[in-house]
């Protein structure tokens, strides 16, 4: 994986944490160096330590795979999760995607000057779909030819599997309640790391292979979980919840 110090073999750690107490629900070591696959397997194992499914799964748009998404989505968990142009903060332009309508019934789209771009093929591995404008001449003798395409034969629109899930999970990451909960997202997911590497001065681990990687995991996420509850419940307050958990094999 690439970081500041440079490439090194590494592990990737996932951590799910709640959003009251800030406490590691679920932790892993992952073999794959990008997060974009992992949304939905971090949170179904979340909700089976639970036994209970969340109400809300929010990450950062590293997780924004649409697919993934829709993983979760689909079992009825509020998704709050940024698309990388919504992280990025960048503007559409007039002439986006976003500003050409999709004709369902007629399966094609319609330009914002009225024009018709009609079905042109599918892709088979990405199952995206293709739609090119009727006329090329169309394009080249409207006013906004160069602006809003320079392509010879005119402009075309590439349609995504999912694309009406992701418009929908776009426009509910912009709702009020959604930002709310996203500006605690960092305070509450990125604590662990910032108490795992600087207190505990954790910044590789000791054991080589994913189950000894993760056994060391899980260690770190224990010990940041009871400093937390310590911080929360006092000393003398975790052994007290403690000890209503003690096995009766232990008396």
């Amino acid at each position: 994986m690439h970081s500041i110090q440079g490439s090194h073999a590494s592990y990737n750690v996932q951590n799910v944490v709640d959003d009251k107490y800030g406490l590691i629900v679920h932790t892993e070591s992952v073999s794959e160096t990008s997060d974009v696959n992992q949304f939905a397997l971090q949170i179904d194992q979340a909700n089976d330590v639970l036994e209970k499914p969340c109400e809300v799964a929010c990450a950062e748009a590293g997780y924004a795979n649409t697919e993934e998404l829709q993983k979760i989505d689909g079992k009825g968990i509020k998704v709050v999760v940024p698309s990388q142009r919504q992280a990025l903060h960048e503007e559409e332009g007039p002439f986006s995607k976003s500003h050409f309508r999709y004709d369902q019934e007629q399966d094609c789209y319609w330009c914002p000057e009225g024009h018709r771009l009609n079905y042109a093929g599918t892709d088979k591995g990405s199952r995206k779909r293709h739609y090119q404008i009727t006329d090329e001449k169309i394009c080249h003798h409207c006013v906004h030819y160069g602006e809003c395409t320079k392509a010879k034969k005119g402009r075309k629109i590439i349609r995504l599997p999912l694309e009406e899930v992701k418009g929908r999970l776009e426009a509910q990451y912009e709702e009020a309640s959604s930002q709310e909960i996203y500006a605690r997202r960092k305070a509450r997911v990125d604590h662990p790391f910032g108490h795992i590497k600087r207190n505990l001065k954790t910044d590789g681990f000791l054991l080589r292979g994913q189950s000894g990687v993760n056994a060391e995991t899980s260690l770190l996420g224990t010990c940041f979980n009871l400093a937390r509850m310590i911080t929360i419940l006092g000393v003398s307050g975790l052994i007290e919840r403690l000890m209503a958990f003690r096995s009766p094999a232990l008396e």
